[in-house]
């Protein structure tokens, strides 16, 4: 089993989600089966990583050794490996049309952990457009967490988008998904792996 978490832009693989899951999977004994890399600026290259990370994932076990949880722009990338590969992606306060969001980042920005400047090219908003999904192909393969108060995207446009699959609306909360900790094990159990 491998859970690849994949984080959002400005983000990196010390969020507050990131580490949470990645703190209950060692928890449960099944630290090694958790990646959470950080992602390069550029959508191509963070592609190609993800997919490095789990190309020794059998293909005829991939939907049942493999999910993919993404947040914000994480989410958009879990989506589009999801329909290429087939495996189960959970999406947290996923960007669904991160073209139009991030247009105002072109040029520098800063992390937002670390505070390491980093440049977002206008490349870059090519590269989002050939990851773009217009409708997912099987609903059952997804787990969609909004939020209702998530003051960066709207959750109405993340619940259109994902027609069909599961869906968890929080009333409230925050772009980052601050109360995360009291659904960390429905996301693991969704991943297939359970707590008890």
């Amino acid at each position: 089993m491998k859970i690849l978490y994949l984080h959002g832009f400005r983000s990196s693989p010390l969020s507050m989600k990131g580490r949470l899951l990645g703190e209950r999977m060692a928890q449960l004994g099944r630290a090694a089966e958790y990646l959470a890399p950080q992602l390069p600026a550029s959508p191509r290259l963070a592609i190609e990583q993800a997919q490095a990370l789990v190309a020794d994932v059998p293909a005829s076990e991939i939907a049942n050794e493999l999910a993919i949880v993404g947040s914000s722009l994480g989410g958009y990338y879990a989506t589009w490996l999801a329909e290429r590969l087939g495996c189960r992606a959970v999406l947290l306060n996923p960007a669904v049309t991160p073209l139009v969001d991030l247009e105002k980042y072109v040029g520098m920005t800063t992390m937002y952990h670390s505070g390491e400047p980093f440049e977002f090219k206008r490349d870059y908003i090519d590269e989002l457009q050939d990851l773009a999904v217009p409708a997912i192909s099987r609903p059952d393969r997804y787990f969609l967490v909004a939020a209702t108060g998530d003051e960066v995207l709207d959750w109405r446009d993340m619940v259109a988008h994902y027609p069909g699959a599961r869906h968890r609306v929080i009333n409230g909360s925050d772009h980052g998904i601050s109360e995360f900790a009291q659904y960390v094990d429905e996301v693991l159990a969704f991943c297939g792996v359970r707590a008890g």
